[in-house]
């Protein structure tokens, strides 16, 4: 490790807040002057110093003013490489989630039962990248046990890279399906990403978690230590899914137990879909490797509550809504329609936005949506952005072409006692949507 590395470090040492936004400052901080499209940070860095910054990494010169402003090559860069150099000063387990779905949730699920036991510390929010995981390393202290590290990923060689910098001891893939295909080059290319993970995971000698429920995951894992959960007797930790009538329940048991019928030991979870099975229950594998008591576990899964639009149901006075418009793509997408027309419920009603970043694939994913929601036999369907209002034309659906056009028709004709998903891709931002029905 450089000179320069080991200098900033000491300075970290003495100061370990890190900033990279000057309108999230405090006294004594370490601002690091990112560049991004549209901004230069190196142009913040005088702002930075005046608002109480200890220092100002920058990598422009002419910004540099007295001793305060600590010149290197490259800010990015040098943040990572402060990281990971942190990260070898650090003795905990560290334990790295990726996955097309569900990461995100398995995550928060993972952080609730482990910090049941230990202090963990785990990415806030989605700050799943190149960025976001040197800052989740860097606010690790020496009264963490555990730490839980998002990765994610939307072109080739990414969980590559974000493994050097955090050099994981465990590693979970949550799934692998179809999203980024724009900038993955197609589906293959998110098969070789998210393996990434495995294979440093292997090299490391590290374990896995893998879902033996999940053929793909399984053939990727076939020569590397791991413990597996799944419905399958053979399994070091199987489930039993009840229901998801909206919300999930079921049982666990380790291997060498037996799943009763008593409904006491039934975990009543706050998580909507049957496709949050797999992620509950690789939380509670995980907890049970790690050691936590069974009934903390359960406490764990149990008082966990969504949030940032991902899997929450809420009753509003007109509708029940089914609201999971974080993100999509064909798999989630598919996972969602299935669960839902599977729920009892009456009036059902889908409300549909865009699958985005799907390149040369686009039509076709987007019909092929279209052909679970004819053979689900839907017939009250809302459709949003440009993609599934040329696929609905085959069909008869309303379309619009954005969240306004969609209000402004839902304002006039208001909808009342139906039972309502609320499925797309971020930048459709279906969430507005959620105060006029």
């Amino acid at each position: 490790m450089s000179e320069q590395i080991k200098k900033l470090y000491a300075h970290f040492l003495r100061n370990p807040i890190v900033s990279t936004d000057t309108r999230n400052l405090f006294p004594g901080s370490i601002f690091f002057a990112l560049k991004g499209g549209n901004f230069n940070g190196n142009e913040f860095a005088e702002k930075a110093i005046e608002s109480e910054c200890s220092i100002a990494v920058i990598d422009e010169k002419k910004y540099q003013k007295n001793e305060s402003y600590f010149l290197v090559d490259d800010v990015l860069k040098t943040l990572q490489e402060l990281a990971n150099y942190h990260r070898k000063q650090l003795t905990i387990p560290i334990i790295a989630i990726t996955g097309t779905n569900g990461k995100t949730t398995s995550k928060e699920l993972i952080n609730a039962v482990l910090s049941q036991k230990f202090k963990t510390v785990a990415t806030k929010g989605n700050l799943n990248n190149h960025i976001g995981v040197p800052l989740t390393l860097l606010s690790i202290d020496k009264s963490h046990e555990i730490a839980i590290i998002e990765m994610g990923a939307n072109h080739q060689n990414e969980i590559e890279a974000l493994c050097k910098i955090a050099e994981p001891d465990f590693g979970m893939i949550t799934n692998i399906g179809k999203a980024h295909l724009e900038g993955f080059g197609g589906y293959e290319g998110v098969v070789k990403t998210k393996n990434e993970l495995y294979q440093f995971i292997q090299q490391k000698n590290g374990i896995l978690f893998v879902n033996d429920d999940n053929d793909l995951l399984k053939k990727l894992s076939e020569s590397i230590k791991k413990i597996i959960f799944g419905s399958a007797k053979k399994a070091d930790i199987i489930g039993l899914f009840i229901e998801s009538n909206p919300f999930v329940k079921l049982k666990y048991k380790t291997k060498n137990e037996t799943i009763s019928i008593n409904e006491k030991e039934i975990i009543s979870t706050q998580l909507i879909g049957k496709y949050n099975f797999e992620n509950i229950l690789a939380a509670a594998c995980i907890g049970n490797y790690f050691g936590v008591p069974e009934k903390n576990i359960r406490a764990g899964l149990e008082n966990y509550v969504p949030s940032m639009n991902r899997s929450q149901a809420m009753q509003t006075k007109k509708n029940f809504l089914l609201l999971d418009a974080y993100n999509a793509n064909p798999s989630s997408m598919s996972a969602a329609i299935e669960n839902f027309a599977a729920m009892p419920s009456k009036n059902k009603i889908l409300i549909l936005g865009d699958m985005l970043e799907l390149g040369d694939d686009t039509a076709k994913e987007h019909d092929a949506i279209l052909d679970l929601i004819h053979q689900k036999k839907f017939e009250k369907l809302f459709f949003v952005g440009t993609y599934f209002s040329a696929s609905a034309k085959k069909g008869n659906a309303k379309t619009f072409r954005n969240t306004e056009e969609a209000k402004e028709w839902i304002l006039s004709h208001p909808i009342e006692n139906a039972s309502i998903l609320i499925k797309g891709s971020r930048g459709i931002q279906l969430e507005k949507l959620v105060e006029f029905l």
